[in-house]
């Protein structure tokens, strides 16, 4: 008789998420190597909130059911070693800098600009335009608390 086959739901840190067929007598070393060949190192599952050091346990022993999700967390690779006498690595690379990092400063550098001109040139603001000014400054504030909240 055919031993019968579960699906898993692999899910990543992104929030996508592959679907893995294995058997039950599968064991976890197994599971990385089918789905993650090259990468059996870096790569840690987590089932419940356990996380899956033991390669050599099978998935029954973990009685996973159809469709449970097993949470994988994938370490970049780890640097070769250097050889004796050769130059090593300069340190990190310095972070990219997107536009996307630089927009909400740059937003609230221009929001005091305008708070700035609005306490110093009162003629030239309407109520209106003050009235906006405080709105959108409250919607700036709950977007960076929300970003940085993370």
């Amino acid at each position: 008789p055919a031993e019968p086959t579960l699906v898993l739901r692999l899910k990543f840190l992104n929030d996508t998420e592959r679907l893995a067929r294995v058997r039950p007598g599968d064991t976890v070393g197994a599971l990385k190597r089918t789905y993650f060949p090259g990468q059996e190192q870096q790569v840690r599952l987590i089932y419940q909130g356990q996380l899956l050091r033991d390669d050599a346990q099978s998935l029954a022993g973990l009685h996973l059911g159809h469709l449970s999700v097993l949470h994988c967390h994938l370490s970049p690779p780890s640097a070769a070693p250097t050889a004796p006498g050769s130059p090593g690595p300069r340190g990190p690379a310095p972070a990219a800098l997107g536009v996307g990092s630089l927009a909400l400063p740059l937003f609230v550098l221009l929001l005091a600009l305008l708070w700035y001109l609005q306490l110093q040139h009162r003629h030239v603001f309407t109520a209106t335009a003050t009235t906006c000014l405080a709105g959108l400054t409250l919607l700036v504030t709950f977007v960076a608390f929300a970003m940085y909240r993370r």
